[in-house]
C-alpha cells in the first residue's frame, strides 16, 4: 500500500508540473504584445530618427517611468547613429542628458542598468561581427559581403567590426530589443524600405511576432505619420490605412493684421504653426503666407486629420498662447472650410511629402 500511495503521489506531482508548464507556455504564447518598455523604445527610436526632440524629451521621461534603465536608453541612442546618423543620435543623447539631469534635480531615482562595456576584448572583431550577423539572419555570411562589401570593403568592415561586434554584442539590450529599435527607426524614415524589409525578417528571427509588428506600426502611425506606418503594414501583409480620413478637415484662414502689430504677429504665428506641426501628429499642415503686395493680408492653409484632431488642437498650450496674445492684433478674420475636388490626387501629394 505504501508503494501504491507513493506512485499515486508521484504521478500527481508529474501531472501537476506538466499542467503548470503547459499553462505557462500558453500564457507565453498569448502574451505577444509589446511591453510598456518595448513600446517606449519604439517611440524613442522613431522620434530620434525624425529629429523631433520636443516629443522625444517627453517620451524619454515616460520610458524611465515605465522601467527602462538609463543604460538601456543610452545603448538605444548610441545604436541609432548607425541607422539615422550621428547628428540625430547626438541630438537625442544631449536631450537625454537634460532629462537625466532634471530628474535628479527633482529627486527621481532611475535604474542605472547593466554596465556598458566600451571594449569587448575580441581579437578578431570582423569575425565576431560576421558570426553575430549569421545568428541574426540565420544565413551564412561570406567575407566580404557580396555586392556592396566587394565594391566598398571599408563599409563592410565598419558594419561587421563596429555595428555587429561592438554594438550588437553588448548585452545591455538583447537582440530582440535591438531589432525593435532598428525597425522603428527605419519605419520612420522614407526611402529605406529595402533595409526595413531586411530588419523585419531579422526581427522575426529574434522572436518578434506579426502582432508586435502591427503594434509597432500603430505606434509609428500615432507618433510619426500614417504613410510611414503603412510601409510596415505593407511588408507584413496588413491592410494599408488611407492617408486621409473621410472627415479630413481643410480650412483657409483669411486674416488682416493691424500694421503696427505685424512684426509681433508674424513671430507668434510662426512659433504656433511650427509647434502644431511638430507636436501634434494629426496636424498635417499649418502653412502661413502673406500677400506680396499687402503683407498685412495673411492666409493660412490648415489641414487636420479629422475634426477630433482640430478640437484637440484648439486646447493645446501653443494655440491658446497664439489666440490670447494676437487677439488685439487682428483687424479681421474669416474662416473658410474647404472640400477636396480630387481626393485621389491628394493622396499622391502626401506621398511626395514623405
Amino acid at each position: 500500500m505504501g508503494n501504491r500511495k507513493f506512485l499515486k503521489w508521484a504521478l500527481f506531482l508529474v501531472l501537476t508540473i506538466n499542467i503548470t508548464k503547459m499553462d505557462a507556455q500558453e500564457k507565453k504564447a498569448v502574451n505577444t504584445s509589446l511591453s510598456a518598455q518595448e513600446q517606449s523604445l519604439v517611440i524613442i527610436s522613431a522620434l530620434t530618427a525624425t529629429g523631433n526632440l520636443a516629443l522625444l524629451k517627453a517620451e524619454l521621461n515616460k520610458g524611465l517611468d515605465s522601467g527602462l534603465s538609463e543604460n538601456e536608453i543610452k545603448e538605444a541612442l548610441v545604436q541609432l547613429y548607425a541607422y539615422c546618423g550621428f547628428p540625430r543620435s547626438l541630438n537625442a543623447i544631449n536631450t537625454f542628458m537634460t532629462v537625466a539631469k532634471e530628474r535628479k534635480e527633482n529627486s527621481i531615482t532611475d535604474k542605472t542598468g547593466k554596465e556598458i562595456v566600451v571594449e569587448n576584448g575580441a581579437k578578431d572583431k570582423y569575425e565576431l561581427g560576421r558570426k553575430v550577423l549569421e545568428e541574426l539572419t540565420r544565413t551564412a555570411q561570406s567575407k566580404p559581403a557580396p555586392g556592396f562589401g566587394e565594391f566598398a570593403p571599408r563599409i563592410d568592415t565598419f558594419l561587421k567590426e563596429h555595428l555587429f561586434a561592438d554594438i550588437f554584442v553588448s548585452d545591455v539590450l538583447n537582440y530582440q530589443q535591438r531589432e525593435l529599435i532598428t525597425i522603428a527607426a527605419l519605419a520612420s524614415m522614407p526611402g529605406v524600405e529595402g533595409q526595413l524589409q531586411s530588419h523585419i525578417n531579422i526581427g522575426k528571427n529574434t522572436g518578434i511576432t506579426d502582432k508586435q509588428l502591427e503594434q509597432l506600426a500603430e505606434l509609428i502611425h500615432t507618433n510619426i505619420s500614417i504613410m510611414q506606418a503603412n510601409t510596415v503594414r505593407k511588408i507584413i501583409g496588413e491592410p494599408l490605412i488611407p492617408a486621409t480620413k473621410p472627415d479630413l478637415m481643410v480650412r483657409i484662414s483669411e486674416i488682416e493684421i493691424l500694421p503696427e502689430y505685424l512684426k509681433d504677429y508674424n513671430t507668434i504665428l510662426k512659433e504656433e504653426a511650427s509647434a502644431s506641426v511638430k507636436l501634434e501628429p494629426g496636424v498635417i499642415a499649418i502653412f502661413p503666407m502673406y500677400q506680396k503686395e499687402s503683407p498685412t493680408q495673411i492666409r493660412i492653409i490648415e489641414m487636420y486629420a479629422d475634426k477630433a484632431t482640430y478640437q484637440s488642437h484648439l486646447k493645446t498650450p501653443h494655440f491658446q498662447h497664439y489666440k490670447t496674445t494676437t487677439l488685439k492684433m487682428v483687424k479681421s478674420l474669416k474662416l473658410i472650410d474647404m472640400e477636396s475636388l480630387d481626393k485621389e490626387t491628394m493622396l499622391e501629394i502626401f506621398k511626395k511629402f514623405n
